[in-house]
């Protein structure tokens, strides 16, 4: 999937324009992400992203066949536009990192109904046409680092088609309310983070006991339980947020 927010010029790979590029596996630097204060990830992340981030939705678009809105997760980085409180001089200040920054500077996008094409972000720094993992052979067939890439792409492709009906099942069974987060600096100013989305917690426990047991053989369920675990992260957020403003 193409973020527009991360990957700022996105191409698709050509073996023949990009023949003799590299990539540059010492090239740890995760500046890309500076402006990012939340990304995507998809439903099998969440065991892994629940620990670190508050996991949250957002609205992203409208489905053509329901006319729904469609839903997305979120890992949220940041209290404020623009804010990733994760990005410490570079380096990635957290044991999870989602699927999606793992994958840049490559990304798989739509070019048909059916057909999918790998893309770069040709700006990347990590990219080298003397130093490097190849991205192709000298005959100019994929190397089995980029094999290896492309099927990561694509099972993370399979994984935000999942995703998706996991949005419209929340949606269906209107289980989502607009969230809001108010909290104190310590230098007593009020900060408001809204504009994502929650499971509402008393419509979930008012669910029949037959959608109940839908949810849970869908894995559903368990989502749900690890997006209620994860909003405890807003105040590790906030106390990040205050000792980066401290110690600045």
């Amino acid at each position: 999937m193409i973020n527009p927010a991360l990957h700022k010029n996105p191409v698709p790979l050509d073996r023949d324009q990009h023949r003799q590029l590299r990539v540059r596996q010492d090239h740890t630097d995760m500046s890309h992400t500076a402006g990012l204060n939340s990304m995507f990830i998809t439903a099998v992340e969440f065991a892994d992203a629940c620990k670190e981030y508050p996991v949250v939705f957002v609205r992203a678009g409208t489905d053509p066949q329901t006319g729904r809105a469609d839903i997305a997760p979120v890992a949220v980085f940041g209290l404020t536009q623009s804010e990733n409180l994760f990005l410490d001089g570079g380096r990635w200040r957290a044991d999870y990192v989602p699927a999606v920054l793992r994958a840049y500077p490559f990304a798989m996008a739509q070019v048909g109904e059916q057909n999918y094409a790998v893309c770069i972000d040709p700006d990347w720094a990590g990219f080298s046409q003397a130093e490097g993992i190849a991205l192709f052979d000298e005959a100019g067939s994929p190397s089995s680092y980029l094999k290896e890439m492309q099927q990561f792409l694509e099972k993370l492709e399979l994984e935000v088609q999942r995703t998706r009906l996991v949005g419209q099942k929340l949606v269906e069974l209107e289980l989502l309310r607009d969230m809001r987060f108010d909290a104190t600096l310590p230098d007593g100013n009020k900060l408001t983070v809204d504009g994502f989305l929650a499971v509402d917690e008393q419509k979930f426990a008012a669910l029949p006991d037959d959608k109940v047991l839908e949810l849970h053989r869908s894995g559903v369920l368990g989502l749900v339980n690890a997006h209620q675990v994860s909003l405890g992260n807003m105040a590790r957020l906030l106390q990040r947020r205050s000792q980066r403003v401290a110690a600045a």
